[in-house]
């Protein structure tokens, strides 16, 4: 059995020229032997052992770039860069949380907002007092002296002379509150601003972005004044006309409010993002290539186009809240007994303000509560029948292939809220807009936005995150060939 061993080891040590075998191991194998009579299967099983420990598949190129680029060049933390004053590469993820915890505030108070107005609360404070007015009246004179206020208002004067104090109380109440969530979501917002641009926790293009978003959440603030004060004029009524306030004070008030929405929520979602992807950077490489496939191309400019429509949708769904219009027609698909009223009712002169009535078409279009309602109608017809023309697109031939996965389900995703928002607006509309279902479906209306802005994010190639990634990569190259 001795004369096999030299036969043996010789048979063991011709290895593939791929695989490493360490000869010293092998040797200390074989001299701790216990006797020169142990079996041949014990020597090639000792000889397996040595190759699996010492032999070793060479990884690739980009796994090398990759895990150099995101272990040795990862991003430095808030406080290694605040240490050094210098900006850092990406934001902090705290950041992108809290940008998205701001978005949703903002969700809340414009569906709150709904509510104060579909209450009739919104004229209940007839001043302005950022300051002072964050607390509500704290003894019964100054009840009294907010309700002789509310008292010399047209609202009071000529829908609720019949109020007492108790129900006014109640109307004030939701105002107070709608305000005071507004003053919230500035503090929140700004305060936390400074902290992360001072601690440079965030990428200068996000800070001028957090710059932005603070001063739009101020201008919101005058414009709500705004629009409210509109309420409080007698000179704005036409005799017998219901008090309300401009309904174009209105949809200014609202598209602002839906501007700073989509803009802390696209902020907060592209830091994550940014986070995601140069923890990754080969798996980021490989999905943005997917990205830039030209077969998505336009698709992503329909993506953009149905965010447009949504939102101008939304400003005429404004007008018809503005001027009750949801009030009238209460039928669907026809108004009255076509599925147009009348043109004598279309395009009226009522609405002409000036002799030679240049100004009759568009007065009509955004005054004449009848047009506003069809044309309301037909936006949100368009809308529905674009997410599902761009949902049959996005599943044939080249775009199907090339469609990422998690822009298929947003594409899906957005069928089913575009759905959802078509059916609480005919129910609001038969019902006679009815407060629950009215305050849903202006919900709905966000929440539709929501979806075609996240699907358009997806899509969007990030050109300052793909710089940082061919960055890193291009340094840790250089540090593997030194």
């Amino acid at each position: 059995m001795s004369s096999l061993l030299p036969g043996l080891s010789r048979i063991a040590l011709r290895a593939p020229a791929y695989q490493t075998i360490c000869r010293q191991c092998l040797r200390q194998q074989r001299l701790s032997t216990p006797t020169p009579t142990a079996a041949p299967s014990r020597i090639l099983r000792i000889v397996r052992q040595a190759r699996s420990q010492h032999t070793t598949a060479p990884p690739t190129r980009l796994q090398e770039l990759g895990s150099k680029a995101s272990s040795g060049s990862a991003p430095e933390s808030g406080a290694k860069q605040a240490a050094r004053g210098a900006w850092p590469e990406a934001s902090s993820k705290s950041v992108g949380y809290w940008l998205l915890g701001s978005a949703a505030s903002v969700f809340g108070i414009v569906v709150f907002g709904g509510l104060t107005r579909l209450t009739e609360s919104g004229l209940s404070i007839t001043e302005w007092k950022p300051v002072t007015g964050s607390l509500p009246p704290m003894s019964t004179e100054d009840w009294e002296s907010e309700f002789a206020k509310y008292r010399a208002s047209p609202e009071f004067k000529l829908l609720n002379s019949h109020m007492d104090l108790a129900e006014f109380k109640q109307i004030y109440y939701m105002e107070w509150t709608h305000r005071l969530w507004g003053r919230f979501i500035g503090l929140s917002f700004v305060l936390p601003t400074v902290y992360f641009i001072a601690r440079r926790r965030v990428t200068p293009r996000m800070a001028a972005s957090l710059v932005g978003i603070s001063a739009l959440i101020g201008f919101q603030g005058f414009i709500g004044w705004w629009m409210v004060k509109s309420g409080l004029k007698d000179d704005l009524f036409a005799p017998g006309s219901h008090p309300r306030v401009s309904q174009y004070r209105l949809a200014a008030h609202l598209a602002t409010a839906f501007v700073c929405y989509s803009w802390m929520l696209l902020a907060g979602l592209s830091v994550l993002r940014a986070r995601r992807m140069l923890a990754d950077p080969t798996k980021a490489l490989k999905s943005i290539e997917a990205l830039k496939n030209p077969a998505l191309v336009p698709l992503r400019r329909s993506v953009a186009a149905l965010t447009t429509l949504v939102f101008v949708t939304v400003l005429s769904g404004a007008l018809v809240a503005g001027l009750d219009a949801g009030l009238i027609y209460n039928e669907f698909p026809k108004m009255g007994l076509g599925l147009t009223p009348p043109k004598s009712e279309l395009w009226s002169d009522f609405y002409s303000r000036k002799p030679d009535g240049s100004d009759l078409w568009w007065r009509n279009m955004l005054e004449n509560p009848s047009l506003v309602q069809l044309d309301h109608r037909i936006l949100a017809t368009s809308t529905f029948f674009a997410v599902l023309t761009l949902f049959a697109y996005s599943r044939r031939g080249r775009v199907a292939s090339a469609l990422p996965k998690d822009v298929r389900k947003g594409v899906l995703g957005l069928v089913h809220l575009v759905g959802l928002q078509v059916a609480l607006g005919i129910s609001t509309l038969v019902l006679m807009v009815p407060i629950p279902l009215a305050a849903a479906h202006q919900a709905g209306a966000l929440a539709l936005l929501t979806g075609a802005l996240v699907l358009g994010q997806r899509l969007r190639v990030p050109k300052p995150v793909l710089a940082s990634i061919q960055q890193r990569l291009k340094t840790a190259g250089s540090q593997i060939k030194r």
